[in-house]
């Protein structure tokens, strides 16, 4: 078959310098590249660099395979799997027998010469520039008013409890493996992993290496009991089932959030919530409305909870789209709720052959909502799950987001995101080209998470000023594992830094003013100290993973880690995939690094094909396989295969 000669030469070619050739190839250079027949020769000199034509070829063959159905595209899938050891072999069965579809449809769906092909290979495959964004043409009801950011009042502040990505595992089993091949232990996977068997027996409080025992899930609601009595209410930030994303199922996954949602909702008093991405299954696929009501069954599980605490008038939106739209009933504050997933790169329910630049509406909503709240003279908080800044949100909702916030970032008194499982923020900024605490405009609150996966256990509590709802301090609480008391009599609840105390002395003047507001300007300049000091970065870093084995972060990697702190907006957070990236198994994730908990095997496998060549003859094998037994004889890149 005529193209078998191509695809390898394209696929491989992921070391040619990206200024040489980071854009799509047309028709005419893939016909001519079929011709020269040179794998072997351009793998063995390829080194360094990446290549959109790489990308291109990667993808023709898979587009060879998935055209024959979703079986034929999954059992390629975990063929490839199972041999480049991404998982072990039953976590490639399960996730592929989940997410594999989904795949199939986008690479059949996709045109190899398409904005959205480039998109897929620059957030996969880091074998393009992501695309300059596109976002929607927003026409604002009204033009900004000539007022600034409301002055504090001085009275006594509200306390709200921030919690997140709790990923209770109901089936965590007491002295069972810490130390398993999966992405998640403390089960009893095999004989091996079995209490009384394992030489590394889990503790009945969870491990670095697990995810939350319902014991230490209860811990900390009684925490938050005790320590914030007279919190006015509570905002969580989504992710509620575990991380055994191989084997999950719509049954199993009601079950996990119903009984999560019961044991927060006896807990506390009013809890604001919003949609994770494992609250799915499969996780992360979440169409949008115009492409299927697949995640219905979630927003009609959750909506029976939330609208206890946001009012029935509210049931519409989040049955609707899993987002709404609540006022606080003792204050002038509306919470939003987005549901993010529709703007994450792991989502490939997402990518389209024409991408939605508002799905569901939901930008086009906000702005309904942001301006009603500035009508009524209202302080608004926007909460979601995934922060619309981060290296996993796509950079076109992230623009159109940006410009929303930026034009009501008067109205925005603050925005709560979760999904990292890590403590740090994003700042939005009026002008990308002059990060400046005077550009500063908008302060996004990411609260690390109670599963220990990437540190200790936590919650955070912010005390806000009572009329304009603006955040006076940031106060993490957490757990300490390293304690000898937290697998005998339970873990320690315990403050274990003020936001005002580890950072108000940093700025010049101080801010000590227990009545001061935090305000992006001020969070700026907590940047710029960070920037200029390695012991407080160093601080800085520590307090990520509330203290659990902070790395060693200088050079170009504090640089970057500055630029994500001023990266409200995705394209601005100086993050760039590079080929071959690896979403790493649990016990490869760095303690204060971004948890891609969410991450799909089929993306593990398809970055995967951008650096291992005997990965990459397998498929070529596959597709060839495939042909031949068609009765085909070439594929082409825009018909597909032919029979002449």
């Amino acid at each position: 078959m005529r193209v078998s000669h191509l695809l390898p030469v394209l696929a491989t070619a992921t070391a040619v310098a990206a200024s040489q050739d980071s854009q799509l190839a047309d028709r005419s250079e893939l016909m001519t590249l079929e011709q020269r027949g040179i794998v072997d020769d351009i793998w063995n000199k390829i080194k360094t660099g990446t290549t959109c034509a790489g990308c291109q070829g990667i993808l023709l063959l898979l587009k060879g395979v998935a055209v024959f159905g979703d079986g034929a595209f999954t059992g390629a899938a975990k063929t490839l799997c199972k041999l480049a050891k991404v998982q072990d072999d039953d976590v490639c069965e399960g996730l592929l027998n989940l997410e594999g579809p989904a795949v199939a449809r986008v690479i059949r769906d996709l045109s190899l010469y398409s904005r959205s092909a480039e998109t897929f290979c620059g957030v996969l495959f880091g074998l393009c520039d992501i695309p300059k964004a596109d976002p929607l043409n927003i026409v604002f009801p009204s033009e900004k008013p000539t007022v600034s950011r409301p002055r504090t009042s001085g009275k006594k502040p509200l306390k709200i409890v921030h919690f997140s990505d709790i990923h209770i595992d109901q089936h965590y089993t007491v002295g069972s493996n810490t130390q398993c091949n999966k992405p998640i232990c403390c089960r009893a996977y095999t004989k091996d992993d079995a209490p009384g068997t394992t030489k590394n027996p889990a503790g009945p409080f969870g491990d670095h290496k697990c995810d939350t025992p319902i014991d230490l899930e209860q811990s900390m609601y009684s925490a938050i009991k005790e320590l914030v009595p007279d919190a006015a209410f509570s905002v969580f930030t989504g992710d509620i089932v575990d991380h055994t994303i191989w084997n999950t199922s719509q049954a199993a996954n009601t079950h996990d959030i119903n009984d999560a949602m019961t044991i927060m909702d006896s807990h506390l008093n009013i809890v604001y919530g919003t949609v994770g991405n494992h609250e799915m299954s499969p996780v992360n696929l979440i169409p949008s409305n115009k492409y299927g009501k697949n995640a219905q069954w979630v927003y009609e599980v959750l909506v029976k909870y939330w609208t206890k605490w946001t009012g029935e008038v509210t049931a519409n939106d989040i049955t609707s789209i899993g987002a709404y739209a609540a006022k606080y009933p003792y204050g002038k504050l509306r919470v939003i709720s987005l549901n993010t997933n529709l703007y994450y790169r792991h989502n490939f329910e997402v990518y389209r052959s024409e991408m939605e630049k508002d799905p569901n509406g939901q930008l086009t909503w906000l702005v309904q909502q942001l301006d009603a709240a500035e009508k009524a003279g209202d302080r608004a908080y926007i909460i979601g799950h995934m922060p619309m800044g981060d290296i996993d949100a796509l950079h076109d909702g992230s623009h159109t987001f940006d410009t929303i916030v930026n034009r009501y970032s008067d109205t925005v008194a603050a925005l709560f995101w979760g999904h990292t499982h890590v403590d740090h923020f994003e700042l939005h900024y009026s002008d990308y080209s002059k990060r400046e605490y005077q550009t500063a405009r908008a302060m996004a609150y990411i609260s690390p998470s109670l599963t220990p996966t990437s540190g200790m256990p936590s919650f955070r509590v912010y005390e806000v000023d009572p009329e304009t709802f603006a955040v006076l301090d940031s106060v993490q609480y957490a757990a300490d594992m390293s304690n000898p008391a937290f697998q005998t009599s339970g873990p320690v609840w315990t403050k274990y830094y003020s936001a005002k105390e580890a950072y108000g002395g940093l700025v010049s003047p101080p801010l000590t003013d227990p009545a001061a507001e935090l305000t992006p300007a001020f969070w700026h300049n907590v940047t710029v100290a960070l920037e200029a000091s390695a012991a407080e970065f160093d601080k800085y870093l520590a307090r990520k993973s509330r203290g659990w084995n902070p790395q060693t972060c200088a050079g170009d990697c504090q640089k970057d880690e500055i630029c994500q702190l001023r990266g409200g907006r995705a394209e601005d957070n100086c993050y760039k995939p590079k080929p071959g990236l690896n979403f790493s198994k649990r016990d490869l994730i760095g303690n204060n690094v971004h948890d891609d908990c969410g991450a799909s095997t089929s993306g593990m496998v398809l970055s995967r094909l951008a650096t291992d060549k005997d990965l990459l003859d397998k498929l070529q094998e596959i597709f060839d396989d495939l042909g031949k037994q068609a009765g085909a004889t070439y594929f082409d890149p825009e018909k597909g295969w032919q029979y002449d």
